[in-house]
Parts: C-alpha cells; structure tokens; sequence
C-alpha cells in the first residue's frame, strides 16, 4: 500500500512510502488487541482500594444479644457485618492489577491496530519536521492545513521533541508518542495516526 507524503502546510510532497505488508498490511487479531488494551488498562489501575473488615473496625466486642432465640441472624458485636455501619466481608484490599502478556501477542496486537489503521485510510505520512519554539499556533496550523481538525490525532515522532510536544499539549484531541512507544491503546483511540517519514521507518523495524 503506497501513501503520499506530505509536508506540514499540506501539499504533496510528490514522494510515496509503501506501507510495510507484514506490519500494515495483516490479517488484525481482534483477541490479541483485546488481551493488550486489557494489560494496558489494568496497569494504569492505581489499586490503592480499601475496605475495613472486622478486625480493623473500632467498636466494643461485647456481644449484643443471645445466640439464639433472636427470631434473626445471629450476631456478635457491633461490628458485625450483618448490622448497618459494620465491617465489610471480603471487601477490596490493595493489590496490583498488572499480569504478564508474551511479547509476540504484544506484537500482533499492535500491528492488527496498525493495519485497521490502514484499512480505514487513516494514516497520514508527513516528512520530518520539528519547530523552532513551543507553538501552539504551529500545531493548530499544521492540523489545519493537514485537514484533520475535526479529528482526534495521534503524531507518532521518531524520538523525543520538546517544541512538538508541548505545542500539542494544550490540544484536546491531539495526541504525541515516539515511535518506539507507541502502543495499541492509543492507536486505536486516534482517529487519524499522523506518522513522520522516519518514525514509519522506526516502527517498520520494531514490529517486522
């Protein structure tokens, strides 16, 4: 699949990237893009959740009524969880939500999104660029002129830019990552995925 590459004020290029077949161009695996956004998602979970049981309420111990006879449930102190404002029985504690997922899956994950990408034609390619100082007014210009500002975008860089990114960061549905930590969450979030020549380059590498 052949795609034009743009500059940043919108015209043609007159250049064409081919999209790597192995990477963009796949049968998309709906189950392994599940089990990865389900990973993803688990580990943005802070798990810091907290429920008192018996032991930890403060109360008195002493016991409230008769064994039996009552006519109900029977119940010890006050902090029993059959009574209103006791403890709670098997309540959330801490714990970390993260659980392992092989690499390969993690792999065909992200090419299946890169190739739904693909399939819907969202995928811009513009060369190379960066901005001399941190700009709102650049970016908003350069999505303007790209077309897209209707869109929720993801710019995927080669590397680290400063200028870019914090000219992004005040967009509400713009987004920036480098290549070599794009992930199928965000992805699949984008509705348009702005990719720079050198950051397909990048991406072509890691995944193929």
């Amino acid at each position: 699949m052949e795609v034009n590459v743009l500059n940043i004020k919108g015209e043609d290029t007159g250049r064409k990237v081919t999209l790597n077949e192995s990477v963009f161009g796949i049968e998309p695996n709906d189950h392994a893009i599940y089990l990865d956004v389900k990973q993803f998602m688990a580990n943005q979970r802070q798990g810091t959740h907290k429920s008192k049981e018996r032991s930890e309420i403060s109360g008195s111990t002493r016991k409230l009524g008769r064994q039996k006879g009552g006519g109900g449930a029977r119940r010890g102190d006050i902090n029993s969880p059959v009574l209103v404002g006791g403890a709670r029985v098997f309540g959330p504690k801490p714990r970390d939500y993260w659980f392992k997922l092989n690499k390969k899956v993690k792999t065909l994950a992200r090419k299946s999104a890169l190739s739904y990408k693909a399939q819907e034609n969202a995928i811009i390619v513009v060369e190379d660029f960066t901005f001399e100082a941190p700009k709102t007014k650049d970016f908003v210009a350069m999505v303007n002129n790209l077309k897209i500002a209707d869109k929720k975008l993801l710019l995927v860089l080669p590397g680290a830019n400063k200028n870019v990114y914090l000219s992004a960061r005040n967009i509400e549905r713009a987004d920036v990552a480098i290549a070599s930590a794009l992930n199928t969450y965000k992805v699949l979030d984008a509705e348009t995925l702005v990719v720079t020549e050198d950051s397909l380059k990048a991406i072509e590498n890691i995944l193929s």
